[in-house]
């Protein structure tokens, strides 16, 4: 599986050491890296379908102070899509309003039929990048339905959204709006928040020896200036693993 790394801070944060430990584990996520610098609809997008640790530029990068109010992060390991730079994370873009919308993501979609149409529009060749154009889409459509939409407002298209496409399927999701950033798991022990006063910290694995605690199962969760701002349905559908599934992703990984 791949990893994700966020901050939601009300105040710019440093967050190099975090950053350098968390891409030290591309070992196991050898197929691509990306980092995103958020400020309201600003966004400093930087990529490569290379490993982390081998990546000469993201080492002179993280020589300079990574410090925002928001920041995204991302190592691959490729099971749906072939290893180069369209395929790399993060996802980002704007609606039809002007906002814009970033989505890393960890996990696999198995099945979920109102994706399927996204496969000819798409750049790359990711699921991941299905469910960020699905998202832009669903929002989209509410615009043109119901004109602009509020915090409330995006977070319950998120929320339906994320309730229908759960079931069997691995979804751990970091996105940004500008305004609000959500996170979503239901794949036990995969997603870990470190909550201090006007931030919190989201990784896949604990980064230090801090009191790093597990994110709330299968519940879609919205922050703003690093404290909760919303909570979702708990939609109850936690992904297991099991043995069709595991034999869908060895198949494709050995083909890539």
């Amino acid at each position: 599986m791949c990893e994700l790394f966020g901050v939601c801070s009300a105040q710019p944060l440093d967050v190099n050491e975090y950053l350098k430990e968390f891409y030290s584990h591309s070992d196991s996520n050898p197929d691509g890296w990306g980092l995103a610098v958020l400020d309201g609809i600003e966004a400093s997008i930087e990529k490569e379908p290379l490993r982390a640790n081998r990546s000469a530029y993201l080492r002179e990068r993280l020589s300079v102070p990574v410090s925002e109010r928001t920041v995204l992060a991302h190592i691959r390991r490729a099971s749906i899509g072939s290893i180069e730079y369209r395929n790399c994370h993060p996802f980002t873009g704007k609606d039809y309003l002007g906002r814009r919308w970033t989505l890393i993501h960890n996990g696999t979609i198995f099945e979920y039929s109102p994706l399927n149409h996204l496969f000819y529009s798409q750049a790359g060749g990711t699921d991941s990048e299905r469910i960020f154009l699905f998202l832009l889409e669903r929002i989209n459509q509410e615009i043109r339905a119901a004109g602009p939409l509020d915090a409330s407002g995006r977070f319950r298209i998120l929320d339906e959204m994320v309730c229908r496409m759960a079931p069997g399927n691995r979804l751990n999701l970091l996105i940004y709006d500008g305004e609000c950033f959500y996170v979503h798991t239901n794949y036990a022990n995969s997603l870990y928040c470190l909550q201090k006063e006007g931030q919190v910290i989201f990784s896949t694995k604990p980064l230090g020896r801090e009191n790093w605690e597990l994110v709330a199962m299968t519940t879609l969760l919205a922050y703003k200036d690093g404290e909760l701002l919303y909570r979702g349905t708990d939609h109850g559908a936690e992904y297991i693993d099991n043995t069709e599934d595991t034999k869908y992703l060895y198949q494709i990984y050995s083909e890539l």
